[in-house]
């Protein structure tokens, strides 16, 4: 069953439980009412029948007669008594006693009675006169009451079953209308397919739970397709760039194995395969650092990041390996409890690192001046070296995964460095890009907005 189709029943149950509720309270209540107007009207006969019958003495004969003919029309199944001392009947034609002893003594010493017997009502007062002390009693059917409430409980069924048709059916046009984003949304993810991960669903403009959902789902697709790259990334960039040392190293084996050589030739064979491997080795780390990356980024474990702490812990680190140049750093220390940024503190440290390790390889070891400023708009990180600089042919394909300048200038470097930077600095909403470059040296910068 569909979530709208169960709205409109659930909401139809409810409403028209609350209806039947009152309904069932109205009838009652009614009920109620229309028994106690008609024991009000047997307690009207009884003191009618005491002023007809005991009072007669005192009043005419003719007007004995208008009181009998303008009070005294018959109820249905109207039986009344009047009783004396000796709790006989008197009066009345009809001289059989209907009630037992025991009913005539409970209301001559409660004084008045109201009560139900069977189908009858019955109504008992205690008349002290001036023949005597005397019980009358009154009881009819309340006829006209029980037809009222029949059809009343005809009417209220129809009422009940008209509302709740029309209740089914104005909330499910109501669900219809509430539920017509997610429809929307439903027929957006259909679209989505392996080949357009790209594809983002309308959020919408409301701040609700669909609002929400598809917000989410956006993400999930970001991630998603992030991981996708990250497969076709590692599997054409692994088949193409590992290609090149296997085989170098399959071929420097075949030569130096197809006749017999000197010593120093296998040597040199050897740390030809070597290099091979390091460099394999290089790339693999690489490629495993970039997917390391991605997963630590998919399980979004961020913190509060102080870039002022994490400089000076690089600036240590370079220290302690006993590196010859130094990491120069300008801070203003007004702004050190400011300049934080929510993210993975270990995955921005790596992609600051590579930086940093650039400038030192390409200015031959020479001091990396690194400056942090912040502001209210966003944070940005200087990275400085004494560089030759970037040739204005490398500049457009220096962030590109496994492009390196290294060989050209006789260093080692598997083109990663600056891909993993860039990627994990965008990860977290921040840019990097080159900023300057000449002789001498190289400018990187890396922007954080504040959010």
């Amino acid at each position: 069953m569909k979530i709208k189709d169960r709205l409109a029943i659930y909401f139809t149950l409810a409403s028209t439980l609350m209806l039947l509720i009152v309904l069932l309270a109205t009838y009652i209540v009614f009920a109620k009412f229309m028994e106690s107007d008609f024991f009000d009207r047997l307690s009207d006969r009884t003191r009618v029948t005491a002023n007809l019958y005991l009072e007669a003495d005192e009043i005419s004969p003719d007007a004995l007669r208008r009181n009998r003919n303008q009070y005294l029309d018959k109820l249905n199944g109207e039986y009344i008594r009047i009783y004396d001392a000796q709790n006989n009947p008197v009066f009345i034609d009809d001289d059989n006693s209907i009630w037992d002893i025991q009913t005539i003594e409970n209301i001559r010493q409660q004084g008045k009675v109201r009560f139900k017997n069977g189908a009858s009502q019955v109504v008992g007062i205690f008349y002290r006169d001036n023949q005597g002390d005397f019980v009358i009693i009154a009881s009819a059917v309340d006829q006209s009451t029980a037809y009222r409430l029949e059809k009343l409980k005809t009417v209220m069924f129809f009422i009940f079953v008209i509302i709740f048709v029309v209740l089914l059916l104005f909330a499910r046009r109501i669900a219809t209308h509430i539920l017509k984003p997610l429809d929307f949304f439903i027929e957006e993810v259909k679209q989505i397919k392996s080949s357009n991960l790209d594809f983002r669903v309308q959020e919408g403009i409301n701040k609700d739970e669909i609002n929400l959902l598809a917000a989410n789902f956006n993400k999930l697709m970001a991630h998603l397709e992030q991981a996708f790259v990250l497969q076709k990334t590692f599997i054409a960039n692994a088949s193409h760039e590992l290609r090149t040392p296997v085989t170098s190293m399959m071929i420097g084996a075949e030569i130096a194995l197809s006749k017999e050589r000197s010593a120093e030739e296998y040597k040199t064979a050897l740390l030809s395969i070597l290099e091979d491997a390091e460099r394999m080795d290089g790339i693999i780390t690489g490629l495993l650092g970039l997917a390391h990356a991605d997963v630590e980024y998919g399980s979004a474990n961020l913190e509060d990041v102080s870039l002022t702490q994490m400089l000076l812990s690089i600036r240590e680190d370079w220290k302690r390996s006993a590196h010859p140049a130094d990491l120069i750093l300008e801070m203003d220390a007004q702004q050190h409890q400011d300049l934080t940024i929510s993210a993975n503190a270990a995955l921005i440290k790596i992609a600051i690192n590579n930086i940093i390790t650039n400038g030192y390889k390409f200015s031959d070891d020479h001091d990396v001046l690194c400056s942090l400023q912040g502001d209210a708009n966003g944070l940005s990180i200087r990275i400085m070296d004494a560089g030759p600089g970037i040739s204005e042919m490398d500049r457009p394909f220096i962030f590109e995964p496994f492009y390196s300048a290294s060989i050209k200038q006789n260093k080692q470097g598997t083109g990663m460095g600056l891909f993993m930077a860039k990627k994990i600095i965008n990860l977290y909403k921040g840019t990097l890009s080159l900023e300057a470059t000449g002789s001498p040296g190289s400018t990187f910068r890396i922007y954080f907005p504040r959010l």
